[in-house]
């Protein structure tokens, strides 16, 4: 028994856990066998060469990781750079952008350019043709009524601030004289009603007739975006498709835009200080009804119907 471990194993049908009892026998070598197989041979002996290679190539290894990340580093900052540039920039590094380009026909590039030539001329009292077009005005305002001299009270009549109309013309330029003139010529019973206040019960303070036509024709002027090489705007890009069916499309749009002012001046019980409010409503109107998808000409915008009343 010396030479081997005994154990005992109980058989649990036993009662008292000691009959038949049986005795197994395992060598003692066997306990010296590896659980998870050979370890190797233990007797190789230690080379520091190796160590000092595996070193090296770890070394090589950490100096090329520390450059790919610094080159992936900055290649990220570039790239963010770049997303944040302008859209103009950013369109020309990435020419296959989704920046959306408005091809225009050419009767569109034509007519375009021929309104922006009328945005750019200035009123000028020295002119003679603008003061003509001022005493057409009169005429079409007033048409039993004689002329009056370039100087008058009698100006304020039709609603200019003082007695010289060329000084009103700041922000809408020569082309709000016209607009005036062609609603005058194209609805003159929308435009007298206006012009003298006949529709509603009106403030003791009313809006210039002509003053708010000046600034009509200035609040257009920036909603469809006419002062920039190419609109851009949703409703500068739906006018050129109205353009394109209509030289005319922005003089009828300001007869709508006069007519619709009125009818939220009316609606708001607004007075001569308000009348900023009025315009900003107006414009938000008129973007949401150029909006529309069945809208191909002026006159298919719900506020149209309003020329005619």
């Amino acid at each position: 028994m010396s030479s081997s471990t005994l154990r005992r194993r109980l058989y649990h049908g036993d009662v008292d856990g000691r009959r038949n009892e049986q005795m197994d026998t395992f060598g003692s070598d066997g306990l010296d066998e590896p659980l998870l197989g050979s370890y190797g041979d233990r007797s190789k002996v230690y080379d520091s060469r190796e160590e000092e290679d595996w070193d090296i190539r770890k070394k090589e290894e950490q100096h090329w990781t520390f450059l790919f990340s610094t080159l992936i580093a900055q290649w990220a900052q570039w790239l963010a750079n770049i997303l944040t540039e302008s859209s103009s920039v950013f369109g020309r590094l990435l020419p296959f952008s989704t920046q959306s380009q408005i091809y225009l026909s050419p009767l569109q590039e034509e007519r375009l350019s021929i309104l922006k030539e009328r945005l750019q001329v200035p009123f000028d009292g020295s002119r003679v043709e603008h003061q003509d077009a001022l005493r057409q005005l009169w005429r079409l305002a007033f048409p039993d009524t004689a002329i009056p001299p370039l100087k008058s009270e009698s100006w304020k009549d039709m609603g200019w601030q003082g007695t010289d109309p060329s000084t009103d013309f700041r922000g809408g330029g020569y082309v709000s004289l016209e607009n005036l003139i062609y609603f005058a010529q194209n609805y003159p019973d929308s435009f007298q009603k206006l012009l003298h206040k006949q529709e509603g019960v009106r403030a003791e303070w009313e809006y210039p007739f002509a003053v708010a036509g000046v600034n009509i024709s200035f609040m257009l002027i920036q909603m469809l975006d006419l002062q920039s090489s190419m609109p851009s705007s949703q409703a500068g890009i739906r006018f050129l498709e109205l353009l394109a069916e209509d030289e005319n499309a922005f003089d009828k749009l300001y007869c709508v835009a006069f007519r619709l002012m009125d009818a939220q001046w009316l609606l708001k019980r607004a007075s001569y200080m308000e009348f900023n409010e009025v315009l900003k409503a107006v414009r938000t109107q008129l973007e949401r009804e150029l909006a529309l998808e069945d809208v191909t000409h002026v006159r298919d915008l719900p506020s149209y119907t309003m020329l005619y009343r």
